[in-house]
């Protein structure tokens, strides 16, 4: 997994990073983890848009992911490592023993040939998907639970990983890819590892047209705009447009947006790095 420094043939090429996607190994996915999805281009059930800057893009399919692991104790052969449209990471197909076929987010190092395996009792290697009371402390996980049998809901992106610090009464306690530390249910199932395609934080678009092809629309500054468009709009010349903030007035810099009596606080031990 690494990326490519294109020869400047174009202009766009000079500045492209692109993915050298040596780990992928089929173009074709599973026709039958596949499910349609529409695009709404930023447009609500009436037609209006709601959403600024999105619309157009490459049509695409959504990959059924396996977030759950709760196939326990039935082994699987890893099939082939393949790019989804819809993550930054790649995702896995596994062939389980008993003929079932499913999706899991691929982490750092898994091969093809290889065998996972998901349960309370299974060792803590790369793939395999386990309580956090199981693992020993200082393991390297990803597609963590927030609440038991829900199916992975943290450190889901490409290059990303939590590590299981020590362990509080029922508690495990995490550091996140932030720097949190947090506490999450012993019972709650992660899957060893970090997750795939660490690179991906190293790729440089290199042109707009590039970001229409994923449905992203030119945005426009707030300081270009006028007053009645944005609270930083207006002014003669290239005015600086005052403190930053969003378009209804919400401050962007400094301003706490988290609820001071969220439910989870009393399971965060440190915040994250500031």
């Amino acid at each position: 997994m690494g990326v490519k420094k294109l020869k400047p043939t174009t202009p766009s090429q000079r500045f492209r990073v692109a993915p050298d996607f040596a780990e992928i190994t089929t173009d074709k996915p599973e026709r039958s983890l596949l499910v349609s999805i529409s695009r709404s281009g930023g447009r609500n059930n009436q037609g209006h848009r709601s959403m600024r800057y999105i619309g157009g893009g490459h049509k695409k399919q959504y990959r059924i992911i396996d977030f759950k692991r709760d196939k326990t104790d039935v082994p699987a052969t890893v099939k082939t490592i393949e790019y989804d449209p819809n993550r930054s990471a790649r995702i896995a197909l596994l062939f389980y023993v008993d003929g079932e076929k499913r999706y899991i987010i691929a982490p750092q190092g898994l091969t093809v040939g290889q065998q996972v395996i998901s349960g309370p009792s299974v060792p803590p290697e790369v793939g395999n998907a386990l309580p956090l009371s199981a693992m020993p402390i200082g393991t390297i996980v990803h597609n963590v639970e927030l609440k038991p049998g829900r199916g992975g809901a943290m450190v889901r992106s490409a290059g990303t990983y939590a590590q299981l610090v020590a362990r509080e009464d029922k508690y495990a306690i995490l550091r996140m890819p932030s720097g949190e530390q947090r506490m999450v249910l012993g019972t709650c199932i992660a899957t060893v590892g970090s997750v795939s395609n660490p690179d991906h934080m190293n790729v440089s678009m290199g042109k707009a047209g590039r970001n229409r092809w994923l449905g992203i629309r030119p945005r426009v500054r707030g300081v270009a705009m006028n007053p009645v468009d944005h609270p930083m709009g207006g002014g003669e010349g290239r005015a600086s447009g005052g403190h930053p903030r969003s378009r209804t007035g919400l401050y962007a810099k400094g301003k706490k947006t988290r609820p001071v009596k969220k439910y989870s606080d009393r399971l965060i031990i440190s915040k994250r790095k500031k």
